[in-house]
């Protein structure tokens, strides 16, 4: 038994240096990926408790870095607000749905948000008068689904890449609203039970392992490709979003 429980101690700290590797290297993919992987074997509620503090606590240096904080929030702030609105909402959901039904709709937004960065056009950027009232949709949308799977990607990463954001604003603006996103999610679940000690100072334990591998992440962010290690990051998430939803719905 003791055997057993060390080797998931160790399985679930290379999850998290992983991911944090991912992020450290290209700026995205630690819930994604966390959550892909934990949620192969445990219930996604579950994952999504070991998953928030992590992803809390590095969207708070993404979205503080940076310097262009006030223009970022000045811009978005209908975007920022409804994301928080649509996490605290869908978390009310979240105690009363299905597991499994939830791991497929997880499984759902990475195959969409994967075959997007892999296949998907360069948007056209809208009129501001459509910008003012589909930021916040999109805001509200991304909230929902952060709310139900833990996961910030869809329709967020797709619409802020379609204002054509200056990388760094891309990367603040990603940032501040996975961070706005995260925290209500952490209350929205500490409200519904789904936070229990245990599984909340085990998401503090894996913040080494996090740290680590964003650490070596930004070390190999100059030796590698960056191109092509996204494309291969995208093709991986794709393969791990098809076996979710493949489990989850059918």
């Amino acid at each position: 038994m003791d055997t057993l429980l060390s080797l998931q101690l160790v399985l679930v700290a290379g999850i998290f240096v992983l991911g944090g590797f991912v992020k450290g290297a290209v700026g995205f993919g630690l819930p994604t990926i966390t959550l892909g992987l934990l949620a192969l074997t445990r219930p996604l509620p579950e994952a999504m408790a070991l998953t928030v503090g992590p992803t809390l606590a590095t969207n708070i240096w993404q979205g503080l870095a940076g310097g262009q904080f006030r223009s970022t929030v000045v811009r978005l702030k209908g975007f920022l607000l409804l994301s928080g609105l649509g996490t605290l909402a869908a978390t009310g959901l979240l105690a009363r749905a299905d597991a499994r039904l939830l791991s497929g709709v997880l499984g759902v937004l990475v195959v969409a948000s994967s075959l997007l960065a892999l296949l998907g056009p360069r948007w056209p950027l809208p009129a501001p008068g459509t910008e003012r009232w589909l930021s916040p949709l999109m805001g509200l949308l991304s909230g929902v689904a952060n709310g139900l799977t833990g996961s910030y990607m869809m329709p967020a990463a797709p619409w802020l890449t379609a204002l054509h954001l200056p990388p760094a604003q891309f990367v603040q603006a990603f940032g501040l609203g996975a961070t706005l996103a995260t925290g209500l999610l952490a209350v929205g679940m500490a409200g519904q039970g789904l936070l229990p000690v245990n599984l909340g100072l085990a998401g503090l334990a894996v913040l080494a392992p996090t740290f680590l591998g964003m650490w070596l992440g930004q070390r190999a962010r100059g030796a590698l490709p960056e191109l092509w290690f996204r494309r291969v990051v995208q093709l991986f998430l794709l393969a791990l979003g098809s076996n979710l939803m493949l489990r989850g719905l059918f």
